[in-house]
């Protein structure tokens, strides 16, 4: 390959992925600016917790999409590589083949999506066809994974995600949703048999899918993508970042334990709340808005809480994801002070003025 042309996915008018209609309520394609906006904040991160280095200049730094879609993430993800290695692994070539076979990996949720990734990734829906930008995969799925999964069944719901046998149990020529990604008891070894016994993940990124519908129109359905930041954790890579609704943050069916856990968690570093989510997925409406938080395994601390209002400037804290006191996560960070102040008049600890 002698030119750049074929790796400057960004400079193409329109960008095809800002262009593709979300497929159904669990599959909502992110949006390319706002997967950068999440790689942005995973640069500043890694750099704050790792001495000021460039994650982009790393080469042996492996990242996983483990509910991959339009392949957005892998594919910015690929292009911020191309350029942070160029000095590491100067031939264009070498370089591409590296990032593409040695650190960007992703697990497809439906079969389409499955090709949609490669596409996006490869510039093929085959990693080693003749128009893959790849030259080293010995075979067509590269590194994004898919094969189908089953559920399984205990009476009429599954195990694992909790679908329903009624809704979801529909023969083998419709997509079964069940995620191999936590379709698992045990998700290290679900990764070697994928990807490899040493298959280590130091970043971890994607917006898995939200819920699944048990017949109740969107009312009753249930909540899955706690488990893929469940399972996610359970890998543990050097550092977490994912897309998900922001109703876990204050209740939710079925997310409970979730909710204590993740906020009683001081590894949760960043939060970026939206309370709607229209500033995100433009035709999209979740109710309660969505979030990205970003995990740091080895870095706790507090966390820095952005709040994106509509109409207002965003609010940023640095603060616990729980009060002093507190049982829920305080969303406004522009009242937080005066819930302190009130807090701080009924334990005695100072006056009003």
């Amino acid at each position: 390959m002698t030119g750049r042309a074929a790796f400057a996915l960004r400079g193409r008018n329109p960008d095809v992925l800002t262009c593709i209609a979300n497929l159904s309520n669990d599959e909502v394609f992110t949006p390319p600016e706002f997967a950068n906006r999440m790689l942005d904040t995973l640069t500043e991160a890694w750099a704050a917790h790792n001495g000021g280095a460039n994650i982009w200049a790393d080469p042996s730094v492996r990242f996983l999409d483990p509910c991959t879609k339009s392949g957005v993430f892998l594919r910015e993800i690929t292009s911020r590589l191309t350029k942070g290695l160029e000095a590491e692994i100067p031939d264009l070539q070498q370089r591409v083949d590296h990032i593409l076979t040695k650190q960007v990996f992703g697990i497809g949720i439906t079969y389409l999506t499955s090709l949609l990734a490669r596409r996006s990734l490869y510039c093929s829906k085959h990693a080693k066809g003749e128009h893959s930008i790849a030259r080293s995969f010995a075979n067509d799925t590269g590194n994004i994974w898919f094969e189908r999964t089953e559920h399984t069944w205990v009476k009429d719901n599954c195990r694992y995600c909790g679908a329903s046998k009624t809704i979801l149990d529909r023969g083998a020529d419709l997509e079964t949703h069940a995620y191999a990604f936590i379709h698992t008891d045990d998700i290290r070894a679900r990764i070697a048999e994928l990807f490899g016994g040493n298959m280590q993940f130091d970043v971890i990124i994607g917006n898995p899918p939200y819920q699944l519908d048990d017949g109740g129109h969107g009312a009753s359905a249930i909540p899955i993508y706690n488990r893929f930041v469940q399972q996610a954790i359970a890998l543990r890579p050097r550092m977490l970042t994912m897309v998900t609704p922001s109703r876990w943050l204050f209740g939710g069916r079925g997310l409970d334990e979730f909710r204590k856990t993740m906020l009683s968690d001081n590894r949760v570093r960043v939060l970026v709340d939206y309370p709607d989510s229209r500033h995100v997925f433009a035709s999209v409406d979740v109710a309660g808005g969505v979030c990205y938080f970003l995990w740091a395994r080895d870095s706790p601390g507090p966390c820095r809480v952005v709040e994106n209002e509509t109409g207002m400037q965003p609010s940023v804290s640095v603060r616990p994801l729980l009060e002093d006191g507190a049982e829920v996560f305080i969303r406004s960070n522009r009242a937080l002070p005066i819930l302190r102040k009130v807090m701080a008049v009924e334990s005695g600890s100072s006056v009003l003025a």
